[in-house]
């Protein structure tokens, strides 16, 4: 889920034709979208399996279009339309950094002032980044923790409560040099909620909804997500499970909030759009933020290698790039490129801002292809830059998802190739089981059950998975619902006198998403006090 930039490439096309619906607003001839977008918005979720999408495109001002395509769920008729909900996912930090811009602008925090002072209770694994690491710090992955580290906390959903998440993040190994080096990560975005909530007095969803929704009319949005029903204008969530696109299960816990918990509509996120481009203008002349709250919004802190796209994206091609606070900020095509993505289980989404020019675009899916809204937003920029000749977005994102397909189904098989099925466990199978704890995590319970091993993760519902052994002391544990698509392998290291010293754990496949940090975990036999 993870609430990264690129959660998911995996799309495979069929002949599935979806209609076009919704409500529209549309501009003059001046500022038009792209001629044909309808059909080629339909021709990108037919490749790429999209069920609904809701889009948005704002230019110097005007909000060109608000608009729903497809349908809310697959398989039935319901329309999505311009106040169609869907979950925006890590697109929700650029909201938590505004919240935080506007309580620095009133004199309740201070961009460079330690955590510390503002939550006395906050602790990092190491003393010194413990006093250190500014309120900057949280919003701009350079903590030293790895990529995705504590994602387990709250992903997929926990009994965690945000309070008990950043209790624990006490115990989250740091990986790197505090400032060192970009790891994305969920977790301090929690922290920056609690922030909030201590400056303002208000929890972060309340002061999300008072202080930045409402003041920009933002009326069908909810810093909260929500389940769909037949009763509510919500998009269904789906996923390829198995090689099928097909209805997941929606997270809908409230832990995720300031990392990845507002959901929005096309109409909605215009707004949004049209203030971020207005330096924080509201549509009735008041300001939401400063002139000043934008440019530090706006201005890289963590720097990022620019490399070379794949050659199926050639215009990619940046000369410079990393994170600001909330936004990942780089070049395209000669102008400062604002942006972000957004993933949690069937929800993907973009936004994409060209500042100089005036243009924002956002795209939101009920469907985990980041093919899709990359394909249909890169094709609107270039309709505003006037991009002569037009690049085949949707042809290279098509040949991009082939080749990484193949190149992680070679992965797979490469690994079941290197295994030696022969090589039997040290132990009897129920010597395996047992209560294993994890400083950070919690429990995790091994059981014997008829004739095969049970993985269980304490506080996480959705992880209960059967151990398949593999080799040697190792298990390839498959989770029971499959639309976890997280299988991992679980290695028992053992003392010389074969009792079991620690369980660690890895991800199975290239495919499985970051926010199982599987790797951080360092399981050992829970001692009886």
């Amino acid at each position: 889920m993870a609430l990264h930039p690129g959660r998911s490439l995996r799309s495979i096309p069929i002949a599935v034709l979806l209609a076009t619906l919704g409500l529209a607003t549309r501009a003059s001839s001046q500022t038009a979208p792209p001629p044909g977008l309808d059909d080629y918005i339909r021709e990108v979720m037919e490749t790429f399996e999209v069920p609904g999408l809701a889009l948005a495109i704002v230019k110097d001002g005007e909000t060109i279009l608000a608009e729903g395509y497809g349908f809310r769920r697959l398989g039935e008729r319901a329309p999505v339309d311009a106040h169609t909900l869907f979950g925006i996912a890590s697109n929700t930090k650029a909201f938590t950094a505004t919240a935080i811009g506007i309580l620095v602008e009133e004199g309740k925090l201070d961009w460079d002032r330690p955590v510390i002072d503002v939550l006395p209770s906050f602790r990092m694994s190491d003393p010194y980044v413990t006093a250190e690491l500014t309120i900057r710090d949280l919003l701009v992955h350079r903590s030293g923790l790895g990529l995705g580290a504590g994602d387990l906390l709250f992903w997929p959903g926990t009994t965690y409560d945000r309070d008990e998440i950043v209790r624990r993040l006490r115990h989250v190994p740091i990986e790197n040099s505090f400032r060192a080096t970009y790891n994305y990560d969920n977790v301090l975005y929690m922290v920056a909620g609690e922030v909030i909530e201590a400056a303002s007095g208000m929890a972060w969803d309340t002061f999300i909804e008072t202080r930045i929704l409402e003041p920009i009319g933002m009326r069908d949005s909810r810093a909260s997500l929500i389940a769909a029903s037949p009763d509510n204008n919500v998009a269904y969530t789906h996923a390829r499970v198995d090689g099928v696109v097909r209805q997941v299960q929606p997270d809908t816990t409230r832990s995720i909030g300031p990392a990845g918990g507002i959901m929005s509509s096309a109409a909605d996120m215009a707004r949004w759009l049209d203030v971020q481009l207005g330096r924080g203008k509201l549509a009735d002349g008041d300001s939401l933020f400063s002139e000043a709250t934008s440019r530090e919004l706006w201005t890289l802190v963590t720097p990022l290698e620019p490399n070379p796209p794949p050659p199926e994206l050639a215009p990619l091609a940046a000369n410079f790039n990393g994170y600001a606070l909330g936004f990942f900020v780089g070049d395209y095509r000669g102008r400062k490129m604002v942006r972000h993505t957004g993933g949690l289980p069937g929800f993907v989404s973009r936004v994409a801002m060209i500042p100089e020019e005036g243009i924002g675009v956002a795209v939101l899916t009920n469907q985990e292809s980041g093919a899709a809204f990359d394909a249909i937003a890169f094709h609107i920029l270039d309709h505003y830059l006037e991009v002569e000749p037009p690049y085949d977005w949707l042809g290279g994102w098509k040949a991009l998802v082939a080749r990484i397909d193949s190149l992680n189904a070679a992965a797979v098989s490469e690994t079941a190739a290197a295994r030696d099925s022969t090589a039997g466990p040290s132990l009897p199978i129920e010597k395996y089981a047992g209560i294993y704890e994890d400083p950070w995590y919690g429990d995790v319970g091994i059981s014997l059950e008829g004739d095969g091993l049970v993985m269980r993760f304490s506080r996480t519902p959705l992880m209960v998975g059967d151990l398949e052994h593999w080799q040697y002391d190792t298990f390839l544990v498959r989770w029971r619902d499959r639309a976890l698509r997280a299988d991992a392998f679980v290695t028992f290291q053992l003392e010389p006198d074969g009792e079991i010293e620690r369980v660690r754990m890895e991800p199975a496949s290239p495919t499985v998403d970051f926010s199982y940090d599987f790797e951080d975990l360092d399981l050992q036999p829970k001692r009886e006090d």
